[in-house]
């Protein structure tokens, strides 16, 4: 029986659904997903305020566009967009798919696979599809923000216009489309989904802490003119938004580019900018799984010469100082990418 971390061919997908407070549905869809063999559900990440799940699950190639599929299916027989309420920014019942390599395929093959599903979805659920990052038909919609511009709200007039019409289906506003909205399928490199914790209320600080720091910046006005000012770090989305079910604001993040912006270097930056607002981060929150090496490199960064040289007390270390507990217990067999792997058994369980 093959091993998951052991597979030759390894591909994770990680959909974010419109759905976070109705557990009878969010375990209709995590059970569409454990009814494919050669698959594995790692992890189930459910927010109730932005009333939404991150899933995340890897395995052979065609069995996770197989679960990605029968997700997508479940989603849209069980949610209904036009009823939906959620702080996050969002399109459709699966908001967004993404495709990511782990072993043995390319970005390339992960778009491939990303647009025959999109196909896939469009002809078999009548769900219209754009397709973002790797698997982008047009260098504009390689942005996740701009596919999803308007929101759920903003569907009906945005599928009107010609230059927005899917790259699968027509640009047609129908019941089906009020019912499950539109999807964003693609193909991506790893990112980190990281939430900072601030010690107020305050949406606007948020969302000025948001605009300082991520890489497109944020827009000023002088003498009836606007120019965007670029933000401090590269490979950094970031907005700002008010948590109700935790009466808190928060700084939400996707970091890109891991590489070019550690999550270490990203929690200092906001730490920083915090204080230059009398505010300061209570506490960190990871979505959905994260790579062992990004806590460990953290863990090395906030360690003193004293620190013992071993990757769990340097783990610990990230987690105490960036507050990863602060919200929700933080366990590295649940969180951690590679954990999770190596904690599967064979593809073929269910």
């Amino acid at each position: 029986m093959t091993n998951l971390s052991e597979a030759e061919r390894l591909l994770e997908c990680v959909p974010n659904f419109s759905e976070g407070r109705n557990r009878k549905v969010i375990d209709a869809i995590a059970d569409a997903i454990r009814g494919v063999s050669g698959v594995k559900l790692l992890h189930v990440d459910t927010g109730a305020a932005a009333n939404r799940t991150v899933m995340t699950f890897a395995g052979l190639p065609e069995a996770v566009c197989e679960a990605a599929f029968r997700a997508v299916k479940t989603a849209a027989e069980h949610i209904d967009m036009s009823r939906h309420r959620g702080e996050h920014p969002r399109i459709g019942a699966t908001d967004v798919l993404p495709l990511v390599p782990v072993k043995g395929v390319s970005l390339e093959e992960a778009a491939a696979y990303a647009r025959h599903l999109s196909q896939r979805v469009y002809d078999e659920l009548k769900i219209p599809v754009y397709c973002y990052e790797a698997a982008a038909f047009f260098p504009e919609r390689k942005n996740l923000a701009v596919c999803r511009s308007g929101e759920y709200e903003g569907l009906q007039e945005k599928l009107s216009r010609p230059e927005w019409k899917p790259d699968f289906g027509p640009g047609k506003y129908t019941e089906q489309v009020k019912k499950s909205g539109l999807t964003v399928i693609g193909a991506r490199p790893f990112l980190i989904a990281v939430n900072f914790n601030l010690d107020t209320d305050s949406v606007k600080t948020a969302q000025e802490i948001a605009g300082e720091i991520r890489e497109s910046g944020r827009l000023q006005v002088s003498n009836g003119e606007r120019y965007r000012i670029p933000g401090l770090l590269k490979g950094v989305k970031a907005i700002g938004w008010y948590i109700e079910e935790y009466g808190i604001a928060q700084v939400s993040v996707n970091i890109t580019d891991m590489e070019q912006t550690p999550l270490h270097i990203v929690y200092d930056t906001i730490r920083a900018k915090a204080e230059e607002k009398g505010r300061r981060i209570t506490g960190t929150e990871i979505i959905g799984l994260v790579p062992e090496r990004v806590l460990t490199d953290a863990g090395r960064y906030f360690s003193d010469d004293e620190t013992p040289n071993d990757k769990d007390v340097w783990i610990e270390t990230a987690i105490r100082n960036m507050g990863l507990n602060d919200l929700k217990p933080f366990d590295p067999a649940e969180k951690i990418l590679e954990r999770c792997m190596n904690a599967c058994s064979g593809l073929s369980d269910r």
